[in-house]
């Protein structure tokens, strides 16, 4: 197979201008490294185009053109990254599924997408993904392949061995030329988004736009060949997709899947597979500072960690690089709309920078802050973050509308996030718009809130919320895990909060958890805390 790859333009890996052409690029430079590991199995370099290419030969055996949608509905793992290898080769677009999803919300999004082929795990954490589809499935939707099931007797349905012998009436021929004529200019994905304001949307990105970014992401983190990376961060996300298995075929790295994060799993492959990579939000490494096995598991291997989209206290920066060992610790900032990449903090820069911002505008690309009128303000005043570049989406899906609400006329992408720009021009994120909160005239932003609450020595995890409160109109509530041996009433949290902190700013309520409930990518399900403390 290896011998009978396409042609490309370069032998370096980060000038290829689509998918197909980096995974055949990839096989040229990295042929006898492992390009993912899973339960295992090994799959070589060599091996990546010959296995993709078999599922982009069943998919033009199904009917499907370049442009069609195809879904993904399946937590991390090998053939999750086959298959949508084998969905960029066949010049199609890839639609991953969130895996929270009910089989509604999956069915809304397959149905407003129009994905025609569905790959579904068939059960997940005790859930039937088939039958919870099943009372919903759009008409558009022609076919499921069940990753996973050699065969299925549902006469619309595939099992995955079942799907990759129909490819046999297409040649392997058809389907290289079908993958090398994907442009850097065509759809990659639809990404939809987590819906805090309504509906998702899907976010169109191209395939020149998220290597372009990502090369630049390889570069400045040091990610390398040979690299072992364990990609917990969900594949339905941007972080997962792009920032894990993507870019691990850009720098010829190791993939190693992994489906759910739990920390005492997390701390026995670090040790027994030697992790050298290990990305996530913050929560993520808070939880495995908190664990128990911190101090007898061996984590010498790690080596660099990606964090951000919050603020970050100090503090676990610092920890993150002597307790749990990270040579390299950096920050970043993004969003679906902008491919998921959008601000990048040196490494080498000072630690207080890289503990305070998310770094700089990536190379091509402006960041700018905005007061309500679009009005560009100077260094050190807060404001909306606002994109420009080439990174940002080419809009949402079908939908125009929504679309000239986040890109202005100027090309700024409008992000619906707060924060402020250093005379450096560091970006330092202060939260959400809709997660600010009022306290008596004054603005209060979670985030910050948060990485103050931190600094106490009993505090695991903290997450902020506004609460309705009958003379202030909304006062903050914190929800605290403590760490183990620590313990911490309401009234002395607050006392401690009323030294370190505005009035303003100290919650006036307490509420204590054994774990805070977390989405499919880790983050804090604020929802579901106001939900429950509102209650």
């Amino acid at each position: 197979m290896n011998s009978n790859l396409p042609v490309v333009p370069s032998a370096s890996v980060n000038l290829a201008h689509s998918i197909p052409e980096l995974l055949f690029s990839a096989a040229r430079l990295h042929t006898g490294r492992t390009a993912i590991e899973e339960h295992g199995q090994q799959t070589d370099y060599r091996d990546l185009p010959r296995l993709a290419l078999a599922v982009t030969r069943s998919l033009m055996a199904q009917g499907i053109d370049s442009g069609d949608r195809v879904a993904i509905w399946a937590p991390n793992s090998r053939d999750w990254i086959i298959a949508a290898l084998g969905i960029h080769c066949a010049g199609a677009v890839l639609v991953p599924i969130n895996t929270r999803m009910k089989g509604n919300e999956a069915a809304d999004i397959l149905q407003r997408s129009g994905s025609r082929v569905l790959f579904v795990q068939p059960s997940f954490l005790g859930t039937d993904y088939v039958s919870l589809l099943a009372p919903y499935r759009p008409a558009s939707l022609e076919r499921m392949v069940l990753l996973g099931e050699p065969q299925l007797a549902s006469p619309r349905d595939m099992g995955w061995d079942e799907f990759l012998l129909a490819g046999a009436t297409v040649s392997e021929s058809s389907a290289q030329a079908r993958a090398v004529s994907v442009k850097s200019t065509d759809l990659s994905d639809l990404l939809f988004t987590s819906g805090t304001t309504g509906k998702p949307k899907g976010v169109m990105s191209a395939h020149g736009q998220t290597l372009r970014a990502f090369s630049e992401y390889v570069n400045v983190i040091g990610l390398r060949a040979g690299d072992r990376y364990l990609v917990i961060n969900p594949f339905f996300h941007a972080f997962g997709y792009k920032a894990g298995w993507l870019t691990c075929l850009l720098a010829g790295a190791t993939i190693l899947p992994h489906a759910v994060f739990d920390a005492h799993a997390v701390f026995e492959r670090i040790a027994a597979e030697r992790i050298t990579v290990l990305p996530g939000p913050p929560t993520l490494y808070l939880t495995m500072l908190a664990h128990p096995k911190l101090a007898t598991t061996d984590l010498s291997s790690l080596r660099i960690a990606v964090t951000g989209a919050a603020t970050i206290p100090p503090v676990l920066i610092e920890r993150m690089r002597h307790e749990l060992g990270f040579k390299v610790v950096t920050t970043a900032y993004g969003l679906t709309e902008c491919g998921g990449l959008a601000t990048l903090c040196d490494p080498a820069a000072p630690a207080h920078t890289i503990a305070a911002t998310s770094g700089r505008a990536i190379p091509g690309t402006e960041v700018s802050i905005r007061d309500p009128q679009n009005i560009a303000l100077a260094a050190g005043s807060t404001g909306e973050i606002c994109l420009r570049g080439f990174h940002v989406m080419q809009g949402y899906f079908e939908d125009p509308d929504a679309t000239a609400q986040t890109i202005d006329p100027d090309g700024w992408l409008h992000t619906g996030d707060i924060g402020v720009l250093d005379a450096a021009g560091n970006l330092r994120i202060t939260d959400r718009l809709k997660d600010m909160f009022i306290v008596g005239g004054f603005n209060c932003y979670p985030a910050e809130i948060e990485a103050g609450l931190l600094e106490h020595p009993a505090i695991a995890h903290v997450a902020v919320i506004g609460i309705p409160d009958e003379r202030m109109g909304e006062v903050g509530c914190a929800c605290v895990v403590l760490r183990l041996g620590h313990p911490l009433d309401e009234s002395q949290l607050i006392e401690w909060a009323r030294a370190h902190m505005a009035n303003y700013k100290v919650p006036r309520r307490v509420t204590f958890f054994e774990a805070l409930p977390m989405n499919a990518s880790n983050k804090v399900a604020k929802n579901e805390l106001r939900t429950r403390c509102r209650a």
